[in-house]
């Protein structure tokens, strides 16, 4: 049993710590791919707010045909889902991630290092909105989420065969995008 699905037993059996616990693990990464979906922080925290809140209320049962993680994100994959079908209006809003400092000995290095990282994951983020959702959301759930194809079929409701292809096309995509911004695709 992973332990998402040992923390959501643990709060179907009336523990608070385990929907805490939930919580924490998961919140910043359903956030994420739900800001994929709808292009908006705000309507994306508020997507992970309401995933959290179905857990609460309607306490669904987790059935341990997938892993928590993949059934959890499909849960905020329907409600972004959802968001956008109620709603004709949805804007991008900016959600780029601060930089990893590297093991150099020089600060001016360190610098130098952080900014070219934090200028690629720019270009990379400003690419993947050029990219259509199907592309955004598995190369965002394979490697920011780090999912298998079997997970991300799951939660993006295809089969193996399509993520296969969907994720081919996607990098295909994304390396012209990176491209247009005279950025190699083989330094990401």
């Amino acid at each position: 049993m992973d332990n998402g699905a040992y923390n959501y037993e643990r709060f179907i059996n009336g523990e608070m710590e385990g929907l805490e616990e939930i919580v924490k693990e998961y919140r910043d990464g359903i956030m994420l791919f739900a800001n994929g979906i709808v292009h908006n922080l705000d309507i994306a925290e508020e997507v992970a707010e309401d995933t959290f809140v179905k857990l609460v209320v309607k306490k669904p049962h987790f059935m341990k045909k997938s892993k928590f993680k993949t059934w959890l994100y499909k849960i905020a994959r329907n409600i972004a889902l959802d968001y956008i079908r109620k709603s004709n209006k949805y804007s991008c809003t900016d959600n780029e991630n601060t930089g990893v400092f590297s093991n150099k000995t020089s600060v001016t290095e360190i610098f130098e290092n952080s900014y070219l990282l934090e200028e690629r994951k720019i270009a990379v983020h400003k690419a993947l909105k050029n990219l259509n959702s199907d592309y955004r959301q598995v190369l965002y759930l394979s490697y920011f989420e780090e999912l298998g194809n079997s997970q991300i079929a799951t939660i993006m409701k295809k089969t193996n065969r399509q993520i296969e292809n969907i994720i081919y096309r996607a990098k295909q995509s994304l390396r012209k995008e990176l491209e247009k911004g005279e950025i190699d695709y083989e330094d990401i």
